[in-house]
């Protein structure tokens, strides 16, 4: 049946949170692959569950606050009781699946397009997500003097984070949309791809090589405080405006094992999302100071509060969105037509989100029978 321009773009820019299955898995558009060392913890207290730890993944951005937040306040060790958070951060998707097949972590906030891949991989053996964490948080910001429209933006150079990352393909349906012709591997054409690591793109953008960027924050913030201008938030290319950007994963071997330890990390995000979404001040100032023990260096306010304001806090995973990532990225020809079937568990959360006299949320028919 014919779709309406609106709905085509949409669909074509659903696949922006899966990458391309040829391409290696790369990151969620932030830093280099590098792991961190481990962030301590509040120390455990109380009788310890069916586990004595539980090792948590994440990664030191503010889209990952549900965890950065939840560790800094000791929200999930409160949770836990006697069993111990035992927290590692990553700076790349690839290495954290790669952990949690290791059994190195259990549990991980991650973005779809790694939990994508590393469910279909795997052939649905590896991994279940669980929960939503956030949304949104991605924008194209431009040289407003080079500039000044979206169609401007033909002829120029646009930086993504990687070839086939997140926001590189979704870029790179923004523009077919518009009708210009892109090749994909070398990102030439009617507009220049120009692949760059997040963390150099603001010193890119200051020496005029590129004349913008579709990334994620706080790497736009950090354009913006350069004197870079938002063109297009791509939460206005979706319905109601929201999209994931983060969800929760745990291995599905940990999963049967210690759903009572599961169960209560569940607890604990969901009463940290709700602490961040009542005390916006305080749950920011927290995030950035995890960001801060994390890298060393916290984000000016310049960078942060805008950023900050771009990313909803969520308990919901978006099922929905991720189905349309996928079948849309199929239809484009980026990748094999996967098998999300049995993909997400929610059964854990909703218990949670029922005892909290929250809403439940929805598998959109991908839930594991």
């Amino acid at each position: 049946m014919p779709v309406s321009r609106t709905t085509a773009r949409r669909r074509l820019t659903a696949v922006a949170a899966l990458p391309l299955l040829a391409v290696a898995l790369t990151s969620c558009g932030y830093g280099s692959e590098a792991d961190k060392s481990d962030t301590a913890s509040p120390a455990a207290e109380g009788k310890a569950l069916s586990a004595d730890t539980v090792k948590i993944g994440y990664f030191p951005n503010l889209t990952h606050a549900t965890a950065l937040v939840g560790i800094q306040e000791g929200l999930f060790q409160k949770e836990l009781g006697g069993t111990k958070v035992a927290p590692s951060t990553f700076n790349a998707g690839p290495s954290e699946i790669e952990a949690l097949n290791a059994g190195s972590i259990d549990i991980g906030f991650i973005g779809p397009s790694p939990a994508i891949n590393g469910y279909t991989q795997t052939g649905g053996k590896s991994l279940r997500i669980i929960g939503g964490s956030a949304s949104g948080g991605v924008k194209l910001v431009v040289d407003p003097a080079k500039i000044k429209t979206l169609d401007d933006v033909k002829g120029k150079k646009i930086a993504t984070p990687q070839l086939g990352n997140t926001q590189d393909v979704a870029f790179l349906n923004w523009i077919s949309e518009k009708g210009w012709k892109v090749d994909a591997q070398s990102g030439k054409g009617d507009v220049s791809v120009v692949r760059t690591d997040n963390k150099i793109t603001p010193d890119a953008y200051k020496s005029g090589s590129i004349d913008g960027a579709w990334v994620p924050e706080p790497t736009a913030s950090k354009l913006v405080a350069d004197g870079a201008k938002v063109l297009l938030d791509e939460s206005d290319l979706w319905p109601d405006k929201k999209f994931v950007i983060t969800n929760i994963i745990v291995s599905q071997k940990f999963l049967g094992e210690h759903p009572d330890v599961v169960e209560a990390v569940l607890r604990g995000s969901v009463k940290t999302n709700e602490w961040i979404n009542a005390n916006e001040d305080k749950a920011k100032a927290s995030a950035n100071e995890a960001l801060k023990t994390l890298s060393g260096k916290a984000l000016p306010p310049e960078v942060l509060d805008p950023a900050w304001q771009s990313i909803q806090i969520t308990n919901d995973p978006l099922a929905a969105t991720l189905q349309a990532e996928a079948d849309h990225a199929v239809k484009a020809g980026l990748l094999k037509k996967p098998d999300l079937n049995g993909i997400y568990d929610l059964g854990p959360l909703n218990k949670v989100l029922k005892a909290a006299g929250q809403p439940e949320v929805a598998d959109a028919g991908l839930g594991a029978k």
